[in-house]
């Protein structure tokens, strides 16, 4: 017997959208192209602020355009059916309850894929290069090297293995390539690549991420964080990684057994660090991993791309036609994202 969240995925052709509630801090114009988008549906435009307002309008919507994750409002909206959530990471609406409502919620993934992509190689270049090293020189006024310096390998050739092959994790493909190196992605299902990965590792085929992380030099993580994935980078695969490994989290803090990490990184089984993302958020200032070595570490921040609000336009726009279409949604979220652990504080991307 198929779930409320199967038949509403399996909907038939013209499912209607008569009243829509949007709750986000948009220009008017960007309003006014949603409005466009959604026509002949009611908008009702709120400020992010109004949550008694978008408690009573939930009442009446079919659909909600919101920043925030889903909430008992939510799931108790009577006539609701689809809820886009304007970032990327659905980790904390990914509840057995919404499922069991039967609700489809998407997200605005991919309108950051390539400046995160970008951040991802900001660190994978400072550890190659020894940017902490060279700045401390540079402050120094001494021109002369680091020790050892001419013996560091550049990214050229080297190996990039890419755990959670979506958005964030092809424009991390694509410039690995650019960079000279031989990519290998692994990701949940089975699917067809382009040339910016070498080969593809799919956990439904019965592929296994060890067998990757064996071959890699650099780890990139841009997968999201659900039940399967948590820890996915353990002690035991830590210790899988080629010697002088760097390892680079761009997806969530739970991703990565930290304490396995730094212990790798006191030990030098891993070389180096680039963390956007840690366990929890904010990190405490007595946690070991500020100190240790060849750890660089961001604040949950990443320079934003032009027209980020249009990209999102762009996604909900395609949604639209494929929900009266009654086609797959983009970024739907599935049963499989559940993640029954504690998250970090909300933080927007």
């Amino acid at each position: 017997m198929s779930t409320a969240w199967e038949r509403a995925v399996q909907a038939p052709e013209g499912r209607e959208i008569r009243r829509v509630v949007f709750s986000l801090l948009w220009e008017k114009p960007d309003v006014d192209r949603l409005r466009e988008a959604f026509y002949p549906a009611e908008v009702v435009a709120l400020h992010p602020r109004q949550q008694k307002e978008l408690e009573r309008e939930l009442e009446h919507a079919d659909v909600a355009v919101t920043w925030g994750d889903i909430d008992e409002r939510f799931i108790k909206a009577p006539n609701l059916r689809w809820v886009h959530c304007d970032h990327a990471g659905l980790t904390r609406s990914a509840r057995p309850e919404v499922f069991e409502k039967g609700l489809l919620v998407t997200g605005s993934a991919g309108r950051s894929a390539a400046a995160l992509a970008q951040h991802a190689f900001y660190f994978a270049l400072a550890l190659t290069f020894d940017a902490p090293g060279l700045i401390d020189k540079q402050r120094a006024h001494e021109w002369g090297g680091i020790p050892g310096y001419n013996e560091r390998d550049a990214l050229w050739g080297k190996t990039l293995g890419i755990i959670g092959y979506g958005n964030t994790g092809r424009e991390m493909g694509k410039l690995g390539k650019a960079f000279g190196m031989r990519v290998l992605a692994y990701k949940r299902r089975a699917a067809e690549v382009d040339e910016s990965v070498n080969q593809l590792f799919a956990a439904d085929a019965g592929d296994s991420v060890d067998t990757m992380l064996e071959q890699c030099d650099v780890v990139m993580l841009a997968a999201n964080l659900s039940d399967e994935t948590y820890h996915i980078l353990s002690r035991e695969r830590i210790a899988l990684l080629q010697s002088g490994a760097y390892v680079i989290n761009l997806g969530r803090g739970g991703l990565i057994d930290q304490k396995a990490l730094v212990d790798a990184l006191n030990s030098g089984a891993v070389a180096g660090a680039g963390l956007d993302v840690t366990d929890p958020e904010p990190l405490p200032p007595g946690d070991p991993l500020w100190d240790a070595p060849n750890v660089l570490i961001t604040p949950h921040q990443t320079p934003k791309l032009p027209d980020r609000t249009g990209r999102s336009i762009q996604v909900i726009q395609e949604n639209i036609r494929r929900y009266r279409a009654g086609e797959r949604l983009l970024n739907l979220m599935t049963p499989r994202d559940v993640f029954t652990g504690t998250l970090p504080a909300p933080k927007r991307r």
